[in-house]
């Protein structure tokens, strides 16, 4: 879905980037009111994870593969503004580090693959945990439905971009059943990793996902003949480890960009097949960082295949941690400098 230079023309392009703009300001206000201290250090690493599992693409057709776009996985671990930062700081690397995803195009990623899917993903898992049972397995369930419903609905706005504007003349009724059909197949990989992944840390640390907040009510004990609210044991009994979940988080990041990544079909996305079957592609320019060190997902001047394209994976995990965990922090900071007592008592 990383749209490239020259597919939407310039004042489009300048328009996505204003609304692309316009939703990272507000998600950087709204992230400070999700993050805490148990989601602040998930957050990167959901960003790094998430360029991790970008990198292995599955086929769904003949021809055709699909990968991870990360909008619902991040809204529903870390909260829909920040899943919005995170995944926006995962094709901001891409674009500048591997050329992948035009420079030009930027604005016009950030509203495709990390608004719409974040926003709709969140929407729909709302509404279905709020009619079904209170329990571990609906949060996997809704997470699941929440997935596979975000890749088309990106799909259906890079339709809608595309027939403002497009830079070929083709027939957008082809474009939109075309890109709808494939990506409701990629929706199912999407459904898959996303629920797995939730499933993952609901039944580890279920405090940790910000989607299953509120899941349990609480205990009420009677104390003086009034029921009161027993303390909850289990979070804070689970805070020691922040770091064996983080590390196992990193670790696996690692493991699956650096070696389970050369194994991913070499099958053009649905994008790039939709976009070469139905002409889209006719006025793709090439990619400002197209001599970059680590374009196309390849350690310049390191002839084996196998050790470039993990060397490149491991390294864009790393970079992506760092700016994602930075950003999360300042703003994690930013968040207990305006809660600080001092201000609460100047307020009052």
């Amino acid at each position: 879905m990383h749209v490239p230079d020259g597919f939407i023309n310039a004042p489009v392009s300048a328009a996505a980037g204003v609304v692309a703009a316009g939703a990272v300001a507000v998600s950087l206000r709204g992230a400070r009111r999700e993050l805490d201290e148990r989601t602040a250090p998930l957050a990167g690493l959901v960003a790094a994870f998430i360029f991790a599992v970008q990198m292995l693409n599955f086929p769904v057709a003949a021809g055709t593969s699909g990968h991870l776009l990360g909008g619902a996985l991040a809204a529903i671990l870390v909260g829909p503004c920040t899943g919005v930062l995170c995944v926006s700081v995962v094709l901001l690397m891409q674009g500048v580090l591997f050329a992948d995803g035009g420079l030009t195009a930027l604005g016009v990623n950030i509203t495709d693959m990390a608004i719409t899917t974040t926003v709709v993903a969140y929407l729909v898992f709302r509404g279905l945990v709020k009619v079904l049972p209170r329990k571990r397995r609906s949060i996997t369930v809704a997470s699941f439905v929440a997935a596979l419903l975000s890749v088309p609905a990106a799909a259906v706005v890079f339709t809608l971009i595309y027939a403002i504007g497009g830079t070929t003349d083709v027939s957008i009724g082809k474009v939109a059943t075309a890109m709808v059909g494939v990506h409701v197949l990629i929706g199912i990989g999407e459904a898959v990793i996303t629920a797995l992944t939730v499933g993952a840390v609901v039944a580890v640390r279920p405090d940790l996902v910000y989607g299953a907040r509120g899941l349990h009510r609480p205990l009420k004990l009677r104390v003086a003949g009034e029921l009161v609210d027993a303390p909850d044991a289990a979070p804070l009994a689970a805070r020691g480890s922040h770091r064996k979940v983080w590390i196992t988080g990193l670790v696996t990041s690692l493991v699956l960009a650096g070696f389970v990544s050369f194994y991913a079909s070499a099958d053009p996305d649905g994008l790039e097949k939709v976009a070469h079957d139905k002409g889209i592609d006719k006025k793709t320019e090439k990619h400002a960082s197209d001599g970059s060190p680590l374009a196309g997902y390849g350690v310049k001047d390191v002839g084996d295949t196998r050790l470039s394209g993990g060397l490149a994976g491991v390294i864009g995990v790393g970079v992506t941690v760092v700016a994602g965990s930075g950003i999360f922090w300042v703003l994690r900071r930013r968040r207990t400098a305006d809660t600080s007592p001092s201000q609460i008592t100047e307020t009052v």
